[in-house]
């Protein structure tokens, strides 16, 4: 993530954030949608949150595995500034199902499997990021997040993935007995703001990454030159 200067992955971001922002909004709906209506339009906001969210967990997971195989800062900087953004995006898509749901089922939050298991991962996570903030020895933090994130993110796709789809109670849509929105695409068309927009979405928060992890090295490379001259001068 910290090697890609190149400006294309960032246009085609800004180009595909764009064209579902608009048209999504444009778009012919699907017939026969019940009590969705306009608010199907929210699986072109809401699901390629989620989906970019994984996406990006599963790269911070990969470093954190990466760095307790060989310590590097860089892994150590990557895997955190990756999980503080996929918890945005994750928060983004709470937000995001908030708004549909309670346009959907009248209320912003139920008792379902999958919203549970939502909100008990993002506790695991906040519990991640806050014991960043708390450990002062730079190592030690490194070494407790890594280990911390490799069990973390197998826990949290168990929440809100295997235990929806086991369940018999959940209404969410794809969770469970309910049907997933493929049932409802029956203009076919769907897919030309979805797809794109999970890639610009997930390319979107990528960008944010890498300049939250530019920042961080050049505060630690800093550091490091700070004491290196005052050993120096010592």
């Amino acid at each position: 993530m910290g090697r890609i200067p190149n400006l294309w992955y960032k246009i085609l971001a800004v180009a595909l954030v764009a064209y579902t922002l608009i048209y999504g909004l444009l778009i012919e709906l699907p017939t026969d949608v019940g009590i969705l209506d306009e608010t199907i339009r929210n699986l072109f906001y809401h699901v390629p949150m989620w989906f970019g969210m994984m996406l990006i967990l599963l790269a911070a997971w990969i470093n954190s595995i990466i760095y307790l195989s060989k310590p590097m800062s860089k892994r150590a900087v990557y895997a955190y500034e990756l999980t503080n953004v996929g918890l945005l995006m994750g928060f983004c898509g709470v937000f995001t199902g908030m708004f549909w749901a309670y346009n959907t089922w009248g209320t912003p939050w139920t008792k379902d499997p999958k919203l549970n298991g939502v909100a008990a991962g993002m506790v695991m996570y906040l519990g991640y990021l806050l014991m960043g903030y708390s450990i002062t020895d730079k190592e030690k933090r490194d070494r407790i997040l890594a280990v911390y994130n490799v069990f973390v993110f197998p826990l949290f796709i168990a929440l809100i993935y295997v235990m929806p789809k086991l369940s018999q109670f959940s209404i969410h849509p794809g969770s469970g007995d309910t049907v997933n929105f493929k049932t409802y695409n029956n203009t076919n068309n769907m897919q030309t703001v979805f797809y794109p927009a999970v890639i610009g979405w997930t390319l979107l928060f990528v960008w944010i990454a890498e300049i939250r992890s530019r920042v961080a090295l050049v505060k630690i490379q800093s550091n490091n030159e700070e004491n290196i001259s005052k050993h120096t001068i010592s």
